[in-house]
């Protein structure tokens, strides 16, 4: 049974149709979606995590279905993602920051008369998750006061410290300079094989590097998939991406 598996999901705003049928399975690894700029690769991250309702199709999480459900619903069920920009709480610190993240997928956490145990465990993962994410050296930090790259991390780390088993990450790369690309390829390259990561990026450099398969979405539908040698050897994708003569 695949982890996780799109059948016919379609998303249409009005007269525009977003999405048009897409249909893509994910086994554990790294995948990658890449399409040019409105081909639907956010709009299918936001019908993923319930952030938008797919207009048909279906959605399900190995084997259940999950189109539909309320985002905090979706995230309870093993989907997290970071967005495109920061989500952070910029005046608290990294620890409490991932403190805070770890806290909302553990039962019982907020309950002040539970057992102790409930609440050292959030702690407990978000000190986990910082070293896994590299940001070991600055838990005391305020989040904002952290460079671009380091924010961008962070970003990765609160959503990791839901303990997800599907991890979607949009554009976890834009705006860096090469050496924080460089940075957060490693680290994503690095994070446990227990969780399985779906991307959206444009560098090509960090699609070779890491994804095991890539998906190429566009016009709403999928275009082609396989492994990145394969999508890289079809002209379809060089006309998507540079046009025809």
């Amino acid at each position: 049974m695949a982890l996780f598996e799109a059948r016919g999901v379609t998303k249409r705003f009005g007269g525009l149709t977003a999405l048009n049928g897409v249909d893509f399975a994910l086994e554990r690894g790294i995948v990658s979606i890449i399409g040019p700029n409105g081909a639907g690769k956010t709009t299918l991250f936001n019908v993923i995590t319930g952030e938008l309702a797919p207009t048909g199709g279906s959605i399900m999480l190995e084997g259940e279905p999950i189109e539909g459900l309320a985002p905090h619903a979706v995230a309870r069920r093993g989907i997290s993602r970071s967005f495109q920009r920061n989500n952070l709480f910029p005046k608290l610190a990294v620890l409490e920051n991932l403190r805070l993240a770890a806290a909302a997928g553990l039962p019982g956490t907020w309950d002040v008369l539970g057992r102790v145990e409930r609440r050292r465990a959030p702690l407990d993962r978000a000190r986990e998750v910082a070293e896994v994410v590299g940001l070991s050296a600055r838990l005391t930090e305020p989040a904002g006061l952290l460079s671009y790259g380091e924010q961008r991390q962070l970003e990765v780390g609160v959503a990791l410290a839901t303990a997800p088993r599907l991890l979607l990450l949009d554009e976890p790369t834009a705006g860096m300079s090469p050496e924080e690309t460089q940075r957060m390829t490693r680290m994503l390259e690095a994070l446990p094989r227990d969780v399985t990561l779906l991307i959206i990026e444009h560098d090509m450099d960090v699609v070779g590097s890491l994804a095991d398969r890539v998906t190429v979405l566009h016009y709403g539908e999928v275009l082609t998939e396989g492994t990145f040698a394969e999508v890289k050897a079809d002209p379809r994708v060089y006309e998507v991406y540079l046009g025809s003569a």
